[in-house]
């Protein structure tokens, strides 16, 4: 046999190819980490440094428009030091110098999302929540300004209406409680009130990368109408999902009005369905999401008492503005306003 080629056999190659690109993914995370740290490092020592020189020479705002001018003629090319961003650095300084956990914590997230942060964050536990929540999943700046203008951080305080801690084993439970919300923002659809259920799902349709970030992470869509077939009838999911990280399959009934218990007994029949006939053997049990227009807690509990599968009832709301059709028949605000001088 010496001498001879030796053949490689494709599955050991394909194994050995995925363990040298997950050592250069996990290297380029580490460095840019590691870049990253150091940056956010470099800005706390400026910011620091500010305000340290203004308490002791007096110096006022002019001091950070000559320092920017100075620092850019030196380090031609290099962005960050704009007078505003000095400032933010001032002020980023004064917001967790007094605060040493989220001061460690704020050095893994990136530039931008602090400022998203600083900007638009005022209590102390919500920034605590977002920086953590970034860190944990990777939020892109757009992604952590829609979390933040959809109260993601408020939804961690409300009481979520569900039966998952009667139907999940302990450590599921929890991460289905975090996973779903108790109420969903659709702003970015187009439409009004009133809509109709399938108006709803095409339009969730149309702007599904949208509804999957206010779903959040670990939704992979699956279908809409998804058949599930019982002899010789057939059901349908409005929408179907998987979740990454709980490892299931997520079922959502669209509903445009308020729950009714009904609902309860419709979604448990499609989870049995979807355990028996979809789900894989290493996979945990489906969930189900009631969405509707609004409910009431009691009527909730009542409907889910004695309910076998996990099954969470949420709300959502719908943009107040016009829908785009009416818009553009309507006349602009400045015509509005001319309107109303001639008069």
């Amino acid at each position: 046999m010496a001498g001879k080629k030796q053949i490689i056999a494709k599955s050991d190659y394909l194994k050995f190819l995925k363990e040298i690109k997950e050592k250069i993914v996990s290297a380029r995370i580490s460095t840019y980490r590691k870049l990253n740290r150091e940056l956010i490092k470099l800005y706390w020592d400026v910011g620091k440094n500010i305000v340290e020189r203004q308490q002791k020479f007096g110096w006022g705002r002019s001091i950070v428009e000559k320092l920017s001018r100075d620092l850019i003629a030196e380090f031609e090319g290099r962005e960050g030091f704009s007078p505003n961003n000095l400032w933010r650095m001032r002020i980023f300084y004064l917001t967790y110098k007094d605060n040493l956990k989220l001061a460690q914590l704020v050095q893994e997230i990136p530039w931008g999302q602090n400022i998203v942060i600083m900007q638009r964050v005022k209590i102390q536990e919500a920034k605590e929540y977002y920086i953590k929540a970034t860190i944990q999943f990777g939020w892109s700046r757009n992604v952590l300004v829609h979390q933040i203008e959809s109260e993601a951080y408020k939804q961690t305080k409300v009481k979520k209406m569900h039966n998952f801690p009667k139907t999940l084993p302990v450590h599921l439970a929890e991460q289905a409680d975090i996973a779903i919300k108790d109420s969903y923002t659709l702003d970015f659809l187009d439409v009004g009130e009133p809509i109709k259920e399938r108006e709803l799902e095409r339009q969730l349709l149309m702007h599904l990368k949208n509804f999957i970030t206010e779903l959040g992470l670990g939704f992979c869509f699956v279908g809409s109408q998804y058949p599930l077939r019982l002899k010789d009838k057939e059901y349908y999911v409005d929408l179907l999902f998987f979740h990454r990280h709980l490892k299931c399959l997520v079922a959502f009934d669209l509903k445009i009005g308020e729950f009714k218990s009904e609902y309860a007994g419709k979604m448990n029949f499609y989870l049995n369905l979807l355990d028996d006939l979809v789900r894989l053997p290493e996979e945990n049990s489906s969930i189900g999401i009631i969405l509707c227009k609004d409910r009431n807690r009691l009527e909730v509990e009542y409907a889910l008492r004695g309910i076998r599968k996990p099954i969470g009832v949420s709300k959502y709301r719908v943009t107040k503005k016009l829908p785009k059709k009416l818009t553009e028949s309507l006349p602009s605000p400045e015509v509005l306003k001319r309107g109303l001088k001639e008069r």
